[in-house]
């Protein structure tokens, strides 16, 4: 693990990474431009944006496949749940030498604890929603996800 996937870190880019506002127009936007990267790089992954359990934005690029929907589902859930990335989630876990599914008790065909799942942050509001990609390794899953938000934020600033 590399310093950029420390506990510390990964805790750092979730403060970071946090919206002035959100709404369906920005739901649209961040889902779109994960999207139209994706396409341009043909990666064959699904993407979800939801807000308070409500699906805004999904899409699944070609070579994608239903069980990339199923690992959305999953990782939406530890993002629901923990109000952290699931990729964090399953930092912390390793770190603390405890799987996580044991430590909560939770079902593996529930969660899962694997990058590419981010909290949507409002600012002075906290979590408001998730949004989750699927299809790449999990680091990679992980960087497409922080990398669109940080492009969309710096957009909705200027």
């Amino acid at each position: 693990m590399n310093d950029g996937n420390s506990l510390d870190a990964l805790l750092a880019e979730e403060q970071e990474l946090q919206f002035p506002s959100f709404g369906t127009d920005v739901a649209w936007t961040l889902g779109s431009h994960i999207y139209q990267r994706a396409k341009a790089a043909s990666l064959p992954i699904a993407i979800e944006v939801s807000r308070n359990g409500q699906q805004l934005f999904f899409a699944a690029l070609a070579g994608a496949t239903p069980d990339n929907a199923e690992w959305i589902r999953r990782k939406r859930a530890v993002v629901q749940r923990f109000h952290h990335s699931s990729l964090f989630m399953s930092v912390e876990a390793e770190v603390k030498g405890r799987p996580f599914l044991q430590r909560y008790g939770l079902s593996e065909q529930d969660y899962a604890a694997a990058g590419g799942g981010f909290p949507i942050y409002v600012k002075d509001t906290g979590c408001v929603g998730a949004v989750v990609v699927s299809g790449l390794p999990q680091l990679e899953d992980h960087r497409l996800v922080t990398e669109s938000i940080r492009a969309i934020i710096a957009q909705s600033t200027l």
